[in-house]
């Protein structure tokens, strides 16, 4: 991809026949972390920020936000997307928001038309959305703040919980007819998670949120491509892991007085945590100047 810009690599993403796996990451360590393992984009997604910020998504602030996308975007050079929530607001917020994204060099975003505030019941499904027409604006004011053409926006649709699969569709398509360039929707079973792509009219997001208590289908990559997806976040599937295995480390040490990590591997994983965050180029700078 070069030195092209994130917004213009990620519209190349959208327009080869490829599925896109939005892996989702909270700071810049655990993005520069999937870029080394060939990852090809990120997404700093509302549920593991909040949790990185030991809140919730709907608690968090467009600072927390933007500052967070600055950090990773200039950890990695892959395209991050970012969950900008219910926009922070109305159509001028939702216009602030963008540009701050834009400045943040996210290659771009997605909101949402769930209420402002929002609600951290959404947690447990209950969830409340606006009209269609206050979110077409929003998403028509989207369109309209953004500086660079190819920063994406996506609209996402909370429809299909709140109200029912038609409406759900029906939302998405006035959304794409707003100008948005993606649509993330939320079906409630399998099978409407097959029709929804063929009653879309264009391209069409999921979240693959692993261990959500509500019923909704999770799918694998072949799966998503087969069915018609172009993208899917994947707020749990880094998150949830590490917070168990933390745990277990503490654990042994409370109980046994130690890690019980075999020492021979931790100089490995040690030497690969100083490779992922670069201490060889460091050292190289240090050699030429201070410690030459």
């Amino acid at each position: 991809m070069g030195n092209k810009s994130a917004p213009v690599k990620f519209r190349e993403m959208v327009a080869s026949p490829k599925f896109i796996m939005g892996l989702g990451i909270w700071d810049p360590y655990t993005a520069r972390i999937a870029e080394s393992m060939g990852v090809e984009c990120v997404h700093i997604g509302g549920y593991q920020l909040g949790a990185h910020y030991v809140t919730s998504e709907p608690l968090l602030t467009l600072t927390e936000l933007v500052t967070t996308c600055r950090y990773v975007t200039a950890a990695v050079r892959i395209p991050v997307i970012v969950d900008a929530g219910t926009g922070f607001g109305d159509p001028v917020h939702v216009m602030r928001t963008v540009r701050e994204l834009e400045c943040a060099k996210a290659a771009g975003m997605h909101i949402e038309d769930q209420v402002y505030p929002k609600r951290v019941h959404y947690h447990k499904g209950i969830e409340h959305i606006v009209s269609r027409d206050e979110m077409v604006d929003k998403i028509k004011a989207a369109v309209a703040a953004r500086t660079d053409p190819d920063f994406v926006i996506m609209g996402r649709t909370d429809a299909m919980k709140t109200d029912s699969f038609a409406e759900g569709i029906e939302r998405a398509n006035l959304y794409l007819e707003a100008g948005a360039d993606m649509v993330m929707i939320f079906p409630n079973s399998a099978e409407e998670a097959r029709r929804a792509p063929r009653e879309i009219k264009g391209h069409v997001a999921y979240t693959n949120s692993e261990g959500n208590r509500l019923g909704r289908p999770t799918f694998s990559v072949s799966e998503f491509q087969d069915m018609g997806y172009k993208f899917s976040s994947y707020p749990t599937a880094l998150l949830c892991p590490v917070t168990q295995e933390i745990k277990r480390i503490i654990k042994n040490l409370q109980t046994y007085g130690e890690s019980r990590l075999p020492q021979d591997k931790m100089i490995i994983w040690r030497k690969e945590v100083e490779d992922i965050i670069g201490l060889e180029e460091y050292y190289r700078i240090e050699r030429e100047t201070v410690e030459r």
